[in-house]
């Protein structure tokens, strides 16, 4: 399906292309990317990336190097066995930890941790190799009280358009709702609501604030991506 923007259709890549609760991660997206792009630009067209995170914009865009990291069934069954806090502190044993998602929940720290003992065993291991991707960066400029007043009224909107009605169905469907905790944000904090452990206004107010926070932190990465050299025009709406 494509988008309608003026009567005009524009087609679009990489939406729903992974069931829900599948794990998704960046060396994936690196790789669907890079698939797509090229298929595009052999068709003689300009791709446009829009959205996502700073981490993988840049990522795909400068032409960062991952590798990919099996899972490891018996080291997991063991670290299931430790709390919260003995995954934390193993975690930290191994790696500054700079990215706090790696520690948002239980599962996000034992990916963690298995993904740090496999490079820690195996030096060698293959590197998916990107390449750097002449890009011309622009970004919309708007003050802190617009973008605050703007998350708030897209997140009730999308809870009055059937957001949790979505999430629920999922849950119906069998989906754990650790995996749908995984994905975070409005995944996250609607399962907790459903699965009674947020009362429905105490969910709406840790979720504003948690995007607001995201929000605030893609900001940071973005300054960091100038500091870096990266040239970002900057335009307001």
């Amino acid at each position: 399906a494509d988008y309608e923007v003026n009567g005009i259709r524009v087609p679009y890549h990489l939406i729903d292309i992974v069931e829900a609760g599948e794990k998704y991660n960046l060396f994936r997206y690196q790789k669907d990317f890079l698939r797509v792009y090229r298929d595009i630009r052999e068709r003689g067209k300009m791709p446009i990336l829009c959205g996502g995170s700073g981490l993988y914009i840049e990522a795909v865009t400068k032409g960062y190097s991952f590798a990919e990291v099996p899972e490891n069934i018996e080291l997991r069954k063991d670290l299931e066995q430790m709390s919260m806090e003995e995954l934390v502190r193993k975690l930290e044993s191994m790696k500054s930890l700079h990215n706090k998602t790696d520690i948002d929940t239980k599962k996000r720290v034992i990916r963690a941790i298995e993904i740090e003992i496999y490079q820690q065993d195996n030096p060698e291991m293959r590197i998916l190799e990107g390449f750097p991707i002449v890009t011309r960066f622009i970004g919309m400029m708007i003050s802190r009280e617009e973008r605050v007043r703007r998350i708030d009224q897209r997140l009730e909107e999308r809870l009055r358009n059937g957001m949790i009605e979505e999430v629920k169905t999922l849950l119906d469907k069998g989906i754990a709702p650790d995996d749908l905790i995984y994905y975070g944000l409005e995944y996250k904090y609607v399962t907790l609501y459903l699965t009674g452990h947020l009362e429905y206004m105490e969910m709406v107010e840790k979720l504003k604030v948690a995007i607001h926070q995201f929000a605030k932190r893609q900001m940071t990465w973005f300054r960091g991506m100038e500091r870096r050299g990266v040239k970002i025009e900057w335009v307001k709406p």
